[in-house]
């Protein structure tokens, strides 16, 4: 791993630190560290504060990382390969984190000329990266014992970057009582050619015990790791492909309780699904105009999110992403730019590099 460079930190740190203690100093604890500029009009509107931070924000770090990347084929392997549940659990007992640093990516995104950071702490494979008490599919059961979430929630509250917590919602391959095939569509489990036992199928199903689980899950998100800038909701597609039983997931419910416990916290889901989301977060691309702030999510592998090694030697340059980021200003967006961490938790060299020459170049204006 590179040595990080010290002169460079406190250039694009800690001269932000000090104006950020000043600030909320004058206007009290209470304003969370990330919208230190925004601390008068947190006063007066946290979540429009937070909005104004979202627009200003233009460039953030996205994280994919889970037992899938411990396979190197991205993160969808898991419906790809037909992987049954209680095969694809083994993965947990391999999963160390070893080489996870969150001083290291907080600094390379401040680096890179990042605002915020967003990570997968929940993706479809329903393993969690954070202690939550309502499953033992988590890092803190795993070999690894850490919750990696904890760990960057505390970095990027040390260094003044937005914290954003990405959570597959419509989608989930292990929860029994989650979407199946036969009643929803969008991919919302893996096409077994035997069903798997670990689901509930039929009158055993109930939906409303998956969704509970998910209200409980961002509760625990919203209530053990400080101020966050957002709930970014994936999965869309399961959700979308039965649209006269969307109600059934309680969305508006669910808003309003993550306005309840974080004011200022912001909500996503992809293009949008009840039309009261705070932004839009399409992948790549977006046609039309929006009444929401927009935010662009790509990658710097050609196109997963994941790990996949076949893809090694492949990633993007930064040519590419100045491109990308040329793209986002010119439709008032930010853009999200994911890395996906190897099987240890460090992140790609290739991603390395180019993300450290996208902040010399962007310093250099």
């Amino acid at each position: 791993m590179p040595n990080m460079n010290l002169n460079r930190r406190a250039f694009t740190w800690a001269g932000t630190a000090a104006a950020a203690g000043a600030a909320v100093g004058a206007y009290g604890a209470g304003v969370p560290n990330y919208l230190w500029k925004y601390a008068a009009e947190y006063k007066k509107d946290p979540r429009g504060a937070a909005l104004q931070y979202f627009k200003d924000a233009k460039f953030g770090l996205f994280i994919h990382y889970g037992l899938y990347s411990l396979l190197g084929c991205g993160e969808w392997v898991q419906l790809k390969d037909k992987i049954h549940v209680a095969e694809y659990a083994k993965l947990k007992d391999d999963f160390t984190a070893e080489k996870f640093d969150a001083d290291y990516i907080t600094d390379m995104a401040l680096d890179a000329g990042m605002t915020y950071i967003n990570i997968t702490t929940r993706h479809h494979d329903s393993f969690c990266l954070f202690d939550s008490k309502y499953t033992e599919f988590k890092s803190t059961n795993s070999p690894a014992k850490r919750d990696l979430v904890a760990e960057l929630a505390e970095e990027c509250r040390k260094k003044k970057l937005g914290f954003y917590l990405y959570y597959s919602h419509g989608r989930d391959w292990r929860h029994p009582h989650a979407p199946n095939n036969g009643d929803w569509g969008g991919n919302a489990r893996p096409k077994y050619d035997e069903p798997d036992p670990f689901y509930k199928y039929g009158e055993d199903q109930d939906l409303q015990i998956y969704v509970e689980f998910m209200k409980n899950q961002i509760t625990e998100l919203l209530t053990n790791y400080g101020p966050v800038g957002g709930i970014w909701l994936d999965g869309e597609a399961t959700p979308k492909s039965r649209k006269n039983r969307l109600h059934e997931f309680k969305l508006q419910e669910l808003y309003d309780h993550i306005h309840t416990l974080q004011p200022q916290a912001l909500i996503s889901y992809k293009h949008g699904l009840s039309g009261t989301e705070d932004f839009k977060a399409p992948e790549r691309k977006f046609e039309g105009t929006s009444d929401v702030p927009l935010e662009f999510c790509d990658t710097l592998q050609p196109w997963k999110w994941g790990y996949d090694k076949s893809l090694d030697g492949k990633h993007k340059t930064a040519d590419e992403v100045m491109d990308m980021l040329a793209k986002a200003r010119g439709m008032d967006a930010n853009l999200l730019l994911n890395v996906g961490p190897l099987p240890d938790g460090s992140i790609h060299p290739e991603d390395v590099r180019t993300l450290a020459e996208v902040g010399r170049r962007l310093r250099k204006g």
